[in-house]
């Protein structure tokens, strides 16, 4: 059983090697792709159902025991987050069929793509802090040639901003590693687990822990490390678009909860209460930034940073309930956030335009695309029964319970302004006339039946999927519930790696 924690990471990685193999033949690499996809997706089953029902368990590489050899552990978190990022890689795989170009494909397309999700599915596997290194620059490899392939303009300068800022982060990244070397001499997460919190000089690893979090921070764009997000997610196809709204950034989310709950946990005094006032000015500037613009992937891609803000406020809030809000958080928007994205495409397909100012009519040509559109937007806003409603219940019941009334009452303002910016673009695109100013083009028309099931299919999905999370809170809630109480008491995870019981 153990076998099955590296297959994530191997199935891509094979995937990516045989279509290399396909150069011409595109059909054969699409193929490849959504099959290792479906694969990663049903693996993650099995490490969902045994996380959960076992506990944390690990596989040692090549036989080398903890801390010495390289560590892959599966704990609720890991696997939560490996069925999330299989279903988005499946979804995502139909939609790119439709809508990547020939040229595109040629060059590479599905063996970058393939690639990144390597590189994400081994930073929520690893259980060494020097391979989340190694698995943050396979993913920036890999996802900067993607934002870059294509070769046009505004690709460029998204991609040239994109990589300046995270090799940046990568320095921070390296910089704290060495100290974190230095002072425990293992960068195994389980054996600094037990050698960091009784660490002679707290402010030595309070200094390294807020390395960190700036390394992390930049990987989330976090404020005031944001703002190379929102200039170059609008600039890929959709479908790349997509997934790294979705899930490149909750990498480094992921990355700053395991690390602040795992390793960093023996002064919340100062590394927690700096983490809340981060996530204050994270969910503000991102929302006013949103709300700003007039493209539909800049308000989209604004959006991120500003709900990034509520996923690390759970995090600073550091109680049972308030990680469990995050985690749930993260769930919900993953897929919310990769559905606008995709929906968007869609428009953009149909009508030739992000502009807001250029589009509308689109709900009484395309009532079904208008449905779809309001589920993640109503559910980004917060609005019950759906899935963000009862992630942001959670957050603001655990904020005051902590007494944290100023971000609680932030975060409240903060999701009026959301809704705000979500109808700013359903009155825009779907319900206002069709403007005469502008030469209006509609392509729906002369999309084959195949492509319009590849475009609509996977925002269908992903919408039942929020709904579904919405009505059915209770099981995902208490998956997230455990994933938190399994994060705050580590012993678990220690006692499994190092293999002390």
């Amino acid at each position: 059983m153990k076998v099955l924690a590296i297959l994530p990471v191997l199935i891509p990685f094979l995937a990516a090697i045989l279509t290399l193999f396909f150069g011409k033949r595109i059909m054969a690499q699409r193929v490849i792709f959504s099959v290792s996809s479906g694969l990663v997706l049903l693996v993650s089953f099995f490490l969902l159902e045994h996380a959960f029902n076992t506990g944390v368990y690990s596989f040692q590489a090549g036989g080398w025991e903890a801390p010495f050899g390289i560590s892959f552990v599966v704990d609720k978190l890991s696997a939560i987050m490996i069925a999330i990022s299989g279903l988005m890689a499946f979804a995502s795989s139909f939609y790119a069929f439709a809508t990547i170009d020939k040229e595109r494909e040629k060059f590479g397309f599905y063996t970058l793509l393939s690639t990144l999700f390597m590189g994400i599915n081994g930073s929520f596997l690893t259980g060494d802090i020097f391979n989340l290194y190694v698995w943050f620059e396979v993913m920036l490899m890999s996802s900067f040639v993607l934002i870059a392939l294509g070769g046009t303009k505004p690709q460029l300068e998204g991609a040239v901003k994109y990589v300046t800022l995270n090799l940046i982060s990568s320095t921070f990244f390296l910089i704290a590693v060495g100290i974190l070397y230095g002072m425990a001499g293992t960068l195994n997460m389980a054996d600094l687990a037990v050698k960091i919190p009784a660490h002679s000089d707290g402010w030595l690893t309070t200094t390294v822990a807020l390395l960190f979090l700036i390394a992390f921070g930049i990987k989330s764009a976090v404020f005031p490390l944001f703002f190379w997000l929102p200039a170059s997610y609008h600039t890929p196809p959709a479908v790349v678009s997509a997934v790294f709204a979705g899930m490149l950034t909750k990498v480094g989310v992921y990355a700053m909860i395991r690390v602040f709950t795992l390793i960093f946990s023996n002064n919340p005094g100062v590394t927690h209460s700096v983490i809340l006032v981060i996530a204050g000015f994270t969910m503000l500037v991102g929302v006013l930034g949103a709300a700003a613009q007039n493209d539909i992937r800049r308000i989209l891609s604004f959006h991120i940073v500003s709900q990034i803000g509520y996923m690390i406020m759970g995090l600073g809030l550091n109680s049972a309930l308030a990680v469990a809000g995050a985690v749930f958080y993260i769930i919900h928007h993953i897929v919310v956030k990769t559905n606008l994205f995709l929906i968007g495409g869609v428009i953009k397909e149909i009508r030739g335009t992000y502009s807001l100012e250029r589009l509308g009519g689109v709900y009484k040509k395309y009532p079904l695309l208008g449905l779809l559109f309001l589920v993640p937007a109503l559910s980004l806003a917060g609005i019950p029964p759906l899935s963000g409603f009862w992630a942001k219940f959670s957050l603001v019941k655990a904020g005051f319970e902590a007494e944290a009334w100023f971000i609680t009452t932030l975060s409240l303002f903060v999701s009026i302004l959301t809704l705000y910016s979500m109808m700013k673009i359903w009155n825009e695109v779907f319900w206002k006339d069709t403007p005469s100013e502008f030469e209006v083009t509609d392509r729906y028309s002369e999309f084959s039946t195949g492509k319009k099931v590849l475009l609509i299919a996977p925002a269908v999905v992903l919408a039942l999927v929020t709904i579904m999370i919405g009505f059915y809170t209770g099981p995902f809630f208490d998956a997230a519930a455990g994933s938190a109480s399994e994060l705050l008491d580590k012993t678990g995870y220690i006692n499994s790696v190092l293999r002390l019981k």
